[in-house]
């Protein structure tokens, strides 16, 4: 029998690695893991929650592969998109309804520009967790500077900066299982009921249509789109109707932070070879965990679920190679989805070689182009240009066209709120209002008109090469 192999970070060479278990990752670094007080109160919670019913089925996780594995054909395309950091007090109909029905007309209008269905994969139901770039935070709090843990997500501790909210609770497992499982079962209850109604797109919010910071070729532009899409419509296009049939197939996605949590919810399905990770059908490995020989790889190779993997500047070409052979060494359709994040001014200088490396592989390219573009505001705000983020995308299209690859999915953080947080858009936000509306926990977000005049600008972008 030969020895389970891994390539090297180095060579992309095949060396050998012990066989894979659901815990084979403890004995591995762990990187941006909570550390609790009582070890024993986190293994009784995580015990609890390994007996729950899972949030997914390896049946929905199955059928998604098989959809990806089609956008990775060029025949699909990925629109993944959901807040940065969810928050339980947001588990509410109003908002997962929004955020549902931003992500459903930013597929339709996906759909018709690109004219290949859309995978519809929301960033919800369990994007409780996040990274940080640092494990402290320090304010100055009644003229004494105060240093406290970092807010890690809901999953962990407690947005508000005081220290018993900031201590990390194993208690909040379970309320992120709870809320998560509340979120799914009424999306499922919204498209499975009806919610979506394709006929009704004079009803949808264009205002960024009239704006007055838009310039009449742009203006030009969406209204060509809006129109073709409303003609489409009238007229009963093939490809709509199959998008609309489609409408009830939704999955969610999240970053598989908390190995943990990710692990308590890790079933040996029966009647299907391996284990797959039930917390979500598309978990997410973050650029600042995607280490080769560290544990978060070391777990999500094992599983059977399709699996993403965030790529900072700092990756080299030989790690994505071996990030690729690493996670999916049988080459499986489907299963590997690679998302680049590197900055509108960074793309040529990393994006062809990695492209390269893994020119033999199956691979689905993403492109995220929020986190490569985040910038400081003279006045403080974390802010992201919606320019920056629209030639982020444009010059990721281009690379993959030119070295006759497929760019087959966009990846976004956004909201359906009307927050003010990224500058830019038809909107003319600037810096001087982000204060007015700035309510993320974490990252900035697009807000609903921004969201929905990216799809505009996108699809016509698509149309008009």
């Amino acid at each position: 029998m030969r020895t389970p192999s891994q390539p090297s970070a180095l060579t992309g060479a095949p060396a050998p690695v012990a066989p894979w278990t659901p815990d084979s990752w403890r004995s591995k670094p762990a990187r941006q893991q909570p550390v609790y007080s009582d070890p024993a109160e986190l293994e009784a919670v995580t015990r609890e929650l390994s007996v729950l019913p899972p949030l997914v089925t390896s049946f929905e996780v199955e059928r998604l592969k098989a959809l990806l594995a089609e956008a990775q054909e060029g025949r699909r395309f990925l629109l993944q998109g959901g807040d940065c950091a969810e928050r339980l007090d947001d588990c509410r109909a109003d908002p997962i309804a929004r955020r549902l029905k931003i992500l459903l007309q930013m597929s339709l209008v996906l759909t018709h520009g690109l004219q290949k269905p859309v995978v519809r994969v929301g960033r919800f139901a369990g994007q409780y967790a996040k990274p940080r770039s640092r494990v402290t935070e320090t304010r100055t709090v009644d003229g004494v500077a105060e240093t406290l843990p970092s807010y890690f997500g809901d999953l962990v501790n407690r947005l508000e900066f005081e220290s018993a909210a900031r201590q990390p609770d194993p208690q909040r497992l379970k309320q992120g299982f709870y809320h998560a499982a509340m979120t799914l079962n009424f999306v499922r209850a919204l498209v499975e009921g009806g919610f979506t109604d394709w006929q009704q797109l004079e009803r949808w919010d264009l205002a960024f249509f009239r704006a007055a910071a838009l310039s009449s070729e742009r203006k030009s532009q969406y209204e060509r789109v809006k129109s073709a899409l409303a003609e489409a419509l009238r007229r009963g296009d093939g490809l709509l109707q199959e998008h609309s049939a489609g409408a009830d197939h939704f999955y969610a996605s999240h970053e598989g932070l908390h190995l943990e949590y990710e692990r308590a919810l890790t079933r040996d399905v029966p009647h299907r070879r391996g284990y797959y990770c039930l917390s979500t059908h598309l978990p997410w490995i973050g650029d600042r965990t995607r280490g080769l020989d560290e544990a978060h790889v070391e777990f999500f190779r094992g599983l059977r679920n399709p699996v993403g993997v965030k790529l900072g500047p700092s990756a080299t070409p030989e790690e994505v190679r071996a990030l690729a052979l690493t996670l999916n060494p049988e080459d499986e359709p489907g299963r590997l989805v690679l998302l680049s994040r590197v900055g509108a001014d960074r793309v040529e200088d990393h994006l062809p070689a990695w492209i390269q490396a893994v020119e033999d592989r199956r691979v689905l390219w993403v492109c995220d182009p929020m986190h490569g573009n985040t910038t400081q505001s003279p006045s403080g705000f974390k802010t992201r240009s919606f320019d920056a983020i629209v030639a982020e995308f444009e010059q990721t299209f281009a690379v993959h066209e030119r070295m006759g690859r497929t760019l087959g999915g966009l990846h976004c953080e956004l909201t359906a709120d009307d927050v003010t947080e990224c500058i830019g858009g038809s909107e003319g936000l600037e810096e001087a209002s982000l204060n007015v509306r700035y309510e993320t926990a974490c990252d900035p977000r697009l807000n609903y008109q921004q969201s929905l005049e990216l799809a505009f600008l996108l699809a016509h972008h698509r149309q008009s090469r």
